[in-house]
């Protein structure tokens, strides 16, 4: 009985923390981490902005690691002219082992669609990317850009739309993201090397400076703590808590595997499973079983 009733306490702190982060503050939840006065938070800690000029990008990061959670953010694109430049936002451990989660906009010319880029590291391997078009203008308004992430999938949304679902296949021998912590980060930046069609067109400065706004952060999560002795994820799990951590145990139904198939049908533009370039290697093991 006492072990059950500091396991529930335990538990009762975590989703404590979890609900203190769901009403989130740029300035209590973020650091602005890089570009020398380029990343701005404002409005109170409501906003915040990061701006892209020749001389330099700019970035941030939270303040707390996160080990599986529901991540919300709205985001408003640079608008315009923004061949060249990257948007990146999301999850990543460090060292050379790390776990990734990636959103990753890719900027155009004007009147052409941005390129929504995703990919998955696991222990310090990538290539598993999926590209999409976005079926409205990014730039327009904010959207909000969701990662979900627990012991069984990554699921990828906007607007809470799924549009991609990789799914734990540790027991098929495929590495899956469960046991670092990750922050949440996202900077803007020059990528005109590779962005915008392939590196062909490059980044127009005389549209600097470029600019994204952020809003709306949200993190339904477990917290890393000091140490890293405590796994809270696996604790809500064996308490099987309802309604505060839904999204620990949550899949896609029928109706959101449909929505799912329905995106990927009418907006992906690469999937690294059907990547021809890749069938002389061999496609990785998962592309045969992510469906």
């Amino acid at each position: 009985m006492a072990a059950a009733g500091a396991s529930l306490l335990l538990l009762g702190a975590l989703l404590a923390c979890s609900a203190a982060l769901a009403s989130a503050n740029f300035n209590q939840d973020f650091d602005i981490t890089w570009g020398d006065g380029r990343g701005k938070i404002q409005d109170n800690g409501k906003l915040l902005t990061l701006t892209l000029d020749q001389t330099s990008g700019s970035g941030f990061q939270s303040k707390h690691e996160y080990l599986f959670g529901k991540i919300d953010m709205q985001l408003k694109l640079v608008p315009g002219n923004s061949a060249g430049t990257v948007t990146a936002y999301y999850l990543s451990s460090q060292g050379n082992t790390h776990d990734e989660i990636d959103f990753e906009f890719l900027g155009n010319v004007t009147g052409e669609p941005y390129t929504l880029h995703t990919n998955v590291f696991t222990q310090g391997q990538g290539q598993r990317e999926q590209q999409f078009r976005l079926w409205f203008d990014p730039t327009k308004d904010f959207h909000t850009y969701s990662i979900l992430w627990n012991p069984k999938h990554v699921i990828f949304m906007v607007d809470d739309m799924p549009i991609r679902d990789f799914k734990n296949l540790e027991s098929k021998g495929i590495a899956f993201p469960k046991n670092q912590p990750m922050r949440l980060y996202s900077s803007l930046w020059n990528a005109d090397d590779w962005a915008t069609q392939g590196g062909r067109v490059k980044t127009d400065w005389s549209h600097a400076p470029f600019s994204a706004s952020y809003r709306g952060f949200k993190a339904d999560a477990c917290v890393a703590v000091a140490g890293g002795k405590t796994r809270c994820g696996a604790t809500v799990g064996t308490e099987g808590s309802a309604g505060a951590a839904d999204w620990y145990n949550q899949e896609l139904d029928l109706t959101l595997q449909q929505r799912m198939r329905w995106v990927q049908r009418k907006y992906m533009i690469y999937n690294y499973c059907t990547d021809p370039k890749r069938v002389a290697q061999g496609l990785p093991a998962e592309c045969s079983m992510q469906q």
